[in-house]
């Protein structure tokens, strides 16, 4: 196994992230991840992301193979802002968005009840140009935000709302594995989310959440949320005009405010995307790679891109939501 650094894009430059060039030759990928699965995940806990070159991936079955010689087992996403086409048991596709629309950075599924602390990206076919899965360090991104807004979202949370629409982002069905008002309502109550059903029979939610961890391993503090992504003013201007005309401002797919209500302005999500840009590294998909991803410690972004794209995902290693700091203290357990 041979491994080598790619540089971040960003100024100063942070610490550098490995890429494992593998030799799976005629043995094969799962073979070679099964010799090698130690030192992968030792680059991941080290670095907070590592991409493993030379496996051939090309169908969905050669990454199942793959994750389960890493002692990976991917778990099933509830809570998803978009649909994803399911692949194998707990295996997807990318979610589904705008090619010619970049995914902002964020930190999957850190609004949700339990989220995965290790998430899985496999390229089977590699864009035209453009589709980087973009990554940037946490702890850097949290070193680097305004003190008092820090401050304030560290001692208040993030409030995210969502709106259910048939027609726009994921459907109740797709988010929560099933469309029965009873077992959402369920699912809501033991995930500390707050349900309201509108007259029309559509559902409107609310939940509170943390906007700073402890990473479980090394205790260091990570901006970890999805604040500046799901917030209004990263729509499309004309986008979230026809939205807010059609469902009013509290029927937009998602939302998110300060943990004591109060909405958040343009001027802090520009901030915020700002410095995730600042800390950003990039580094173009190649047809039969594998990225790996501490989904705590490292956010990760989706560029726009042209021409086809196969990423397929998993995520693993899950961790329960701990109640944000104003009831509790912020910790990721």
């Amino acid at each position: 196994m041979r491994t080598t650094l790619f540089p971040r894009h960003a100024a100063p430059a942070p610490p550098a992230l490995p890429e494992i060039e593998s030799t799976a030759g005629d043995a094969g990928a799962a073979a070679w991840a099964a010799e090698h699965h130690a030192d992968v995940l030792a680059a991941v806990a080290e670095h907070g992301a590592a991409v493993v070159t030379g496996l051939g991936l090309r169908t969905v079955p050669d990454v199942v193979a793959v994750l389960a010689k890493l002692h990976l087992h991917p778990a099933r996403e509830t809570e998803g802002f978009a649909h994803r086409t399911p692949y194998a048991d707990g295996v997807y596709s990318s979610a589904a968005w705008p090619p010619q629309r970049p995914m902002c950075m964020h930190h999957e599924l850190s609004y949700a009840g339990q989220y995965p602390g290790l998430l899985c990206f496999a390229c089977l076919e590699a864009p035209t140009s453009g589709g980087a899965t973009a990554l940037a360090d946490a702890a850097a991104v949290l070193e680097a935000l305004p003190a008092d807004e820090v401050a304030r979202f560290e001692e208040e949370g993030w409030i995210l709302t969502r709106a259910y629409h048939d027609e726009i982002g994921a459907s109740l069905s797709q988010a929560f594995g099933t469309d029965d008002a009873g077992a959402i309502d369920a699912y809501c109550r033991s995930n500390g989310i707050d349900t309201d059903w509108q007259p029309d029979g559509s559902l409107r939610t609310r939940q509170h959440r943390s906007a700073v961890v402890r990473h479980p391993v090394t205790g260091r503090r990570c901006w970890f949320n999805q604040i500046a992504f799901l917030n209004q003013w990263t729509m499309d201007p004309e986008v979230r005009e026809f939205l807010v005309e059609e469902y009013g401002l509290d029927g937009l797919p998602f939302n998110t405010r300060y943990g004591g209500g109060d909405s958040i302005s343009a001027d802090t999500v520009e901030t915020i995307n700002r410095v995730y840009e600042a800390h950003t590294v990039r580094r173009p998909w190649r047809a039969g790679d594998l990225m790996l991803v501490d989904n705590i410690r490292t956010a990760h972004s989706r560029e726009s891109y042209e021409g086809p794209r196969q990423v397929v995902v998993a995520m693993a290693d899950p961790k329960r939501q701990a109640p944000p700091a104003a009831e509790s203290g912020s910790a990721a357990s």
